[in-house]
């Protein structure tokens, strides 16, 4: 691991398509000129300033086509990987929230503590009023706590369940502990809805005071017997903030800072590769001193500097390490942005084919952003693909490449490769360098796929040249074939 190594064409692209939303082979050109080693590299990718921008709109379909639309045109790509990484890691879901100001004022907290300090991000969830809806703490009560925020707050947003060696990372003596100390939370509706910038928290209900002391972690977490007080710096206003400055000094059974290797496996498994070493964990933590100081952008730094960051680079399917599955809205996002598209209309629908609107589109690939499934997120990996979901994405594809209403809601693949180029091999590296697909690469196309869809474009041999200015050739092959690629194993990976 060294910000100094050297970085390939290959790591380039690489480096690119998991940060972002795709990247062309010129486009993996020009920035490794730019950018020859992996610090210098992922520096420039972390230089972004967090936007402030916020979808508005009263319904769902609103916010979810705004958020689509800003991702397909955002300067910064990492920054909007990151905020739907945080949106499944604090999964919110609109279903129960019922309010699409709230669901847009927190998807704006993502984006504004996106790459800060996630001490700093957990404590603004703690009072973030779509989370406080969906979870409870405004129905979270001295007389009859409830406990679904306080439960959540340790098994997904900070701790796990269990440790990396399978050992607990708390008992449900904790939860009901830390469940007592969020009572009488509430947020001042009134103002929010007047200026949703507004501090529209209120915690004056009455509730909070001479609850005694709250005693967690009297077997875990490394604090000893005695465990630690949730009160020792007050009730009220203070104890929620002494709850997560406890738990991130929470420690698992190997003496290791839990929060710190969660979060960094979670982030490893989201931008790398599923089930990474925890040796790859605990070199970037260390690397990033996150275990103390809990910096996000110094832990992304180190996560995408690795060794490990790049083992899927030319690993085929099926290799030790396995490749991720693009999630739908990557997959809807990247083919938008490498083929220089963007969707028509208030509806965001595709201008060809069957002219869906994307929402649809997203719905049936299985992701509807501002909705995850649960409390849990969305399953990740091979969870994304079935025989419905991967039609979708396949119908997706066709639409793409079918849309010719005109302007910048068509597909023009003469805007995005030379339309002199006659033989059929060079046509397909052409199409797939627009699509980032490395050519002659282990773990990309096969040379079966590529002989398959090289008799696509010659009619199994009858036709040895192509002609694409012939807008007839061009219209039949060359848009088909972009479907095709958009189609193949290589573009659902990466």
């Amino acid at each position: 691991m060294a910000d100094g190594t050297a970085l390939t064409l290959r790591h380039a692209g690489h480096l690119l398509r998991h940060t972002g939303f795709g990247a062309s082979q010129a486009a993996a050109a020009a920035f490794l000129a730019d950018h020859p080693t992996r610090g210098d590299a992922v520096n420039a990718l972390l230089s972004f300033k967090p936007a402030g921008f916020k979808p508005g709109g009263r319904e769902l379909a609103d916010i979810h086509d705004k958020w689509i639309r800003y991702m397909v045109k955002v300067k910064f790509p990492l920054q909007e990987k990151l905020v739907l990484f945080w949106h499944d890691h604090f999964a919110t879901g609109f279903s129960k929230v019922r309010d699409a100001k709230l669901m847009s004022a927190q998807n704006k907290l993502f984006r504004t503590g996106c790459k800060g300090n996630f001490k700093a991000l957990v404590k603004a969830l703690n009072l973030d009023p779509a989370m406080m809806e969906f979870l409870d703490t405004v129905r979270n009560h001295e007389e009859v706590p409830n406990e679904n925020y306080a439960r959540e707050l340790q098994e997904l947003f900070t701790l796990g369940v269990k440790d990396s060696a399978g050992v607990d990372n708390y008992r449900q003596a904790d939860v009901a502990q830390i469940a007592r100390a969020f009572t009488g939370w509430d947020y001042d509706k009134l103002a929010f809805f007047k200026d949703y910038d507004h501090d529209y928290y209120d915690s004056g209900n009455g509730n909070h005071a001479d609850r005694g002391p709250k005693i967690v972690y009297q077997s875990t977490g490394g604090f000893g017997p005695a465990g630690r007080n949730l009160a020792a710096n007050g009730e009220g206003e203070a104890e929620i903030g002494t709850v997560v400055d406890i738990i991130f000094e929470h420690t698992d059974s190997q003496g290791k800072n839990t929060v710190a290797r969660r979060t960094a496996r979670r982030l490893i498994e989201y931008f790398a590769h599923p089930n990474p070493s925890l040796s790859y964990i605990d070199d970037v933590v260390a690397a990033s001193g996150f275990d103390t100081g809990f910096e996000l952008t110094a832990l992304l730094h180190a996560i995408f500097v690795h060794d490990d960051f790049y083992l899927t680079a030319a690993a085929p399917v099926g290799a030790a390490t396995p490749k991720s599955v693009r999630w739908p809205v990557d997959y809807v996002v990247t083919s938008l942005r490498l083929l220089k598209m963007k969707l028509k209309g208030k509806d965001q629908y595709v201008d060809g084919g069957s002219y869906g609107r994307v929402l649809d589109q997203l719905t049936n690939m299985g992701q509807i952003v501002f909705d995850p499934p649960s409390v849990f997120g969305w399953n990740w990996e091979t969870a994304w693909v079935s025989s419905s979901t991967m039609l979708a994405r396949y119908g997706f594809a066709r639409d793409l490449t079918a849309a010719r209403g005109g302007g910048g809601t068509s597909f023009r693949p003469d805007k995005l490769m030379s339309l002199d180029l006659t033989d059929p091999n060079d046509i397909l590296v052409a199409a797939m360098d627009v699509l980032g697909i490395p050519d002659g690469v282990t773990g990309d196309l096969t040379a079966s796929e590529k002989g398959l869809l090289v008799a696509y474009l010659t009619d199994n041999g009858a036709n040895l040249t192509l002609d694409l200015n012939d807008y007839d050739t061009r219209n039949s092959k060359l848009h088909g074939l972009f479907a095709l690629l958009m189609q193949t194993p290589a573009y659902q990976l990466q």
